[in-house]
């Protein structure tokens, strides 16, 4: 059901992005979660561009972000009591899912009646998380808001705060759902790949360690292969946002508009793939269209229903 009342007049236009962004981001998930495998089969794959076979399970990153679509459905905004109840009811039904550490301690004490913003700092000595995790799951937000970029990144830092307490959570959040909103309204058809998105986002950032790592991406060439930016900017194998999120805004500023060959490019830098996966399908999504998404694709991930 819909909070009708609070509803902007263009929610359905809005939503119909978010979904979009939302499938692109279960796809890559879906198609990055089965490159944790044998060195054989990944190096197969790769090399034949051949999707791995059907089905692709989903992640943790994938359920979140499903709780998000379903939240600004609903509200039309990222109400944080809604969607902390919706993460943990999600868990609770799911919990393997692959959810990180901190991420069990924070849902679990949520679904026993602790406030999201206590919970959120019972991880990390009370700091809180720094962790991927507020920026897997939230393009669709950049998508639905993507006229508005002030809004786009105050609505992805409620979203993440919900669990990421840390402020290098909170801005990883906020430049995967800028460069998704930048997507929708700035990004040129058949323009030639160059560090424009990156430059945007790092204009609506603050300096914390990922705007740091992120600033570096802009003197990473587009010709470099993908495994070599990822040596220089993180993988996402330490699962924070400063070692994931750069190197995912160069994988999408290096493929605007074309899915197939940004997620190629993103799983070949190994790491934490299934979100950094994610975090590219769900930006490039929004450029890509409908259409860009294959259909052979969409049909190998399980299915999601929000």
């Amino acid at each position: 059901m819909s909070d009708t009342n609070s509803l902007p007049a263009d929610h359905a236009e809005r939503m119909k992005r978010a979904r979009l962004s939302f499938d692109g981001l279960s796809i890559g998930d879906g198609f990055g979660e089965c490159f944790f495998t044998s060195g054989e089969l990944i190096e197969k794959w790769q090399k034949d561009r051949e999707p791995p076979p059907s089905p692709w399970f989903v992640t943790d990153d994938t359920m979140m972000a499903a709780s998000i679509v379903r939240c600004l459905d609903r509200h039309g905004t990222v109400e944080q009591d809604v969607l902390a109840k919706l993460f943990a009811a999600e868990f609770v039904r799911e919990p393997m899912r692959g959810y990180g550490g901190g991420a069990v301690t924070i849902l679990t004490a949520i679904s026993g009646g602790v406030s999201w913003k206590r919970a959120a700092r019972m991880v990390f000595g009370g700091q809180g998380s720094c962790g991927n995790g507020g920026a897997m799951r939230v393009a669709p937000i950049g998508a639905y808001f993507a006229e508005d970029y002030e809004r786009v990144a105050y609505e992805a830092k409620l979203s993440a705060e919900v669990t990421h307490a840390h402020p290098d959570g909170q801005t990883g959040a906020m430049a995967v759902a800028l460069a998704t909103a930048w997507m929708v309204t700035e990004r040129k058809p058949n323009a030639a790949p160059d560090h424009t998105l990156i430059e945007f986002v790092l204009g609506h950032l603050p300096q914390t360690d990922t705007f740091n790592t992120l600033k570096k991406a802009l003197k990473v060439p587009f010709e470099m292969p993908p495994h070599s930016a990822a040596r220089l900017l993180g993988n996402g194998s330490n699962v924070i946002s400063s070692d994931t999120v750069p190197f995912c805004l160069w994988c999408a500023a290096r493929h605007q508009g074309n899915f197939t060959d940004a997620l190629w490019s993103t799983v070949s830098g190994l790491g934490d793939r299934d979100t950094t996966c994610a975090i590219v399908g769900g930006i490039v999504s929004a450029s890509a269209g409908r259409d860009g998404l294959p259909g052979n694709w969409l049909n190998a991930r399980e299915i999601v229903r929000v």
